[in-house]
């Protein structure tokens, strides 16, 4: 009854989709009638796929991969995203919720030619993802024979609530730049690519952004609370697969922002938009074909083909619309001087394309190179950090600049007037920490440049503000997208300067500590008190009762019911606005004779070898993002749904 229902709910959404299309081709006016249609049918089909996790039913194959009776509430829910073809449930849920949005939104403006091409688009691309359930990736296969128990999830998709929000954010983020890149064809289609088109669509591509911000950096705080490496980032390629729409996004939402104003970039801001779908489509074919080996990818599947077919394809529509409409689209103005606003913004998009351009070729790279020389290659971090800290410390020092600069042009004298006191502040403040020891270079430079990006930015919002109250329009002015964009600018600077300093500063040994014994590591007294065993129905965990300062650690190996695997470390983590001590369970005895993963099933006895990190700062790094994420939510909300349409 489960999958029946289930399969009803998947060929629903696909009739939505395909019947949604044909009518925004045909002229008609029932765009939210269908789009309400597929959004009904994929919450029937995530309904009961819900319920069958729920209640363990493990007739169910997709279950009994993915669930067990031991499973807990929480990840028996998540459970539907923690493989390849529940994912594409959230996904289709999420990318329908997304088309029912704008059709709500424009439903003022059904008629226009550019909203039924957009619609038509976006139409067409749920029903391509929930084909994928119809046929080679159906989430309701019944088991041939009776199952009793489940293999359960993954061990590091039960062992952190962040399995909750980050896969969502994340979804959302990508599902969300089929807006501007629907909105991009319908320009080029009906040939009106005006300034309010993408203003009109910015609530969604924003939306889209914040989410995709704010999942890469739960994601991120995900790795470092589970993996046990005590990093944040690896350059994973899946990792990259969603920094490279995130990072043409960027670019996206700042220089519409100069369309808007001056009319500029009207075909670099549609390649753009076409560009950022594509690479969240590629990324879908990262994570879901089984070309790449990584921690964050699904296993093999057959939608490899038909995902790079969809790739391919968006590639070709897009890049041919802009070819066909370009010469006739160009914007009638261009910069007026190298040192406005625009002329930051210019340089802001080239760092950002530029870097992605990076990441991408040391992604596909080794993929081409399999396939062609038939052996494996790997490009590691130092190919990346090679450009990336040049590529932020530029992002850092345009964003202290841009705010500052006016549009068409600015004087030198008025320039400096506005940066002298920013600049002033920075000085100062990178003097003092030199002066209390800090010596390190890059740590000194990225001090000075974040601390001038967050007073243009305060700056900017403080007047503003002033001047809105001036006006009585204060609440208005705390709404606007300047004021969004200056937190999240706040946000950034944070951010990077919990990394730059935690990546400095990192200090990583590995101790052995007989019972009862400590030692000092970075300062931070470190102290081996005995093991405990935790034993329930859902683990068997091996831990060592550790203590730093006055907080107790209990960093363990944990083997999860249900799936034969070998068991895995789990860290802990003392946490605070300073620093953060993260150890690591690695081996019993001192010559590391037994490691963590080999211990017998008798509570083990004498040294143990741990492995320590010290990372000040590093917290920064979550606030930041949560404040990004913040910042694009003022954005989002700055006006009444449907006054901008």
């Amino acid at each position: 009854m489960i999958a029946l229902l289930g399969r009803v709910g998947l060929g629903v959404a696909l009739a939505g989709g395909l019947l949604g299309a044909l009518d925004q081709w045909r002229g008609r006016r029932a765009g939210r009638l269908f789009a309400g249609l597929s959004l009904a049918g994929i919450v029937l089909s995530v309904a009961a796929m819900q319920y069958a996790l729920v209640t363990h039913d493990f007739a169910l194959a997709y279950v009994a991969e993915n669930n067990a009776t031991v499973t807990p509430l929480l990840y028996s829910i998540t459970g539907m995203w923690s493989a390849l073809e529940g994912s594409l449930l959230l996904w289709v849920l999420l990318l329908d919720g997304v088309v029912l949005g704008v059709a709500a939104t424009y439903r003022r403006r059904r008629d226009d030619g550019v909203v039924r091409v957009a619609l038509g688009t976006l139409f067409l691309t749920s029903a391509f993802f929930t084909f994928l359930m119809v046929g080679p990736a159906d989430p309701f296969l019944a088991n041939p024979g009776p199952v009793h128990q489940g293999a359960g999830p993954n061990a590091l998709l039960q062992d952190n609530p962040l399995v909750a929000a980050h896969p969502p954010l994340l979804y959302l983020g990508f599902v969300g730049f089929a807006v501007p890149f629907a909105f991009a064809v319908g320009m080029l289609v009906t040939g009106r690519v005006e300034e309010r088109w993408a203003l009109a669509q910015r609530r969604f591509t924003v939306l889209a952004w914040g989410a995709l911000s704010v999942g890469i950096v739960l994601g991120a705080w995900w790795s470092y609370q589970v993996l046990g490496w005590g990093g944040f980032w690896g350059w994973d390629p899946v990792e990259n697969a969603a920094l490279l729409p995130w990072l043409t996004a960027t670019a996206y939402v700042h220089s519409v922002i100069v369309q808007d104003r001056r009319g500029l970039f009207r075909v670099w801001n549609l390649a753009l938009a076409v560009a950022t779908f594509a690479l969240t489509v590629l990324g879908t074919f990262f994570t879901r074909s089984g070309v790449l080996q990584s921690v964050h990818a699904f296993s093999s599947s057959t939608l490899g083909p038909l995902l790079i077919g969809f790739f391919a394809v968006v590639v070709l529509v897009g890049g041919g619309l802009i070819a066909w409409r370009g010469d006739r689209l160009r914007s009638p103005v261009g910069v007026d001087h190298p040192a406005s606003r625009e002329g930051l913004f210019v340089v802001n998009n080239v760092l950002f394309v530029g870097f992605a351009i990076v990441v991408l070729l040391g992604t596909v790279f080794p993929l081409l190179y399999q396939a062609v020389n038939g052996a494996q290659v790997t490009v590691g971090t130092p190919y990346f950090a090679t450009v990336a800290a040049p590529a932020g410390v530029a992002v850092l020092a345009l964003m202290a600049l841009a705010p500052l600069a006016g549009w068409r042009a600015t004087s030198r004298a008025v320039l400096w007037s506005r940066a002298r006191p920013v600049l002033w502040s920075a000085l100062a403040v990178t003097a003092l920490l030199a002066l209390r020891g800090v010596r390190r270079p890059m740590v000194l430079v990225a001090v000075f440049l974040a601390v001038a990006a967050a007073g243009s930015a305060l700056r900017t919002l403080a007047l503003a503000l002033r001047a809105a109250r001036a006006r009585g329009a204060l609440r208005r002015a705390l709404r606007a997208p300047s004021t969004g964009g200056m937190v999240t600018h706040l946000g950034v600077v944070v951010l990077a300067l919990g990394v730059v300093v935690a990546t400095s500063y990192a200090t990583r040994r590995e101790v052995t500590l007989a019972t009862h014994q400590a030692t000092v590591v970075d300062g931070q007294r470190v102290a081996f008190d005995g093991f405990h065993r935790v034993r329930t129905p859902l683990l068997d965990a091996t831990q060592v009762v550790v203590r730093v300062g006055g907080a107790t650690l209990y960093p363990a190996v944990t083997t999860y019911a249900g799936r034969a695997s070998q068991p895995v470390g789990t860290p802990a983590i003392d946490s605070s606005l300073l620093r953060d001590v993260y150890v690591t369970f690695d081996a019993v005895g001192g010559n590391g004779a037994a490691s963590g993963a080999q211990i017998a099933n008798d509570l083990p006895a004498g040294s143990v070898v741990l492995g320590v990190t010290v990372e000040p700062l590093l917290s920064w790094l979550w606030i930041g993002g949560l404040v990004v994420g913040l910042g694009a939510a003022l954005t989002v909300v700055r006006r009444r749904v449907g006054e901008e349409a």
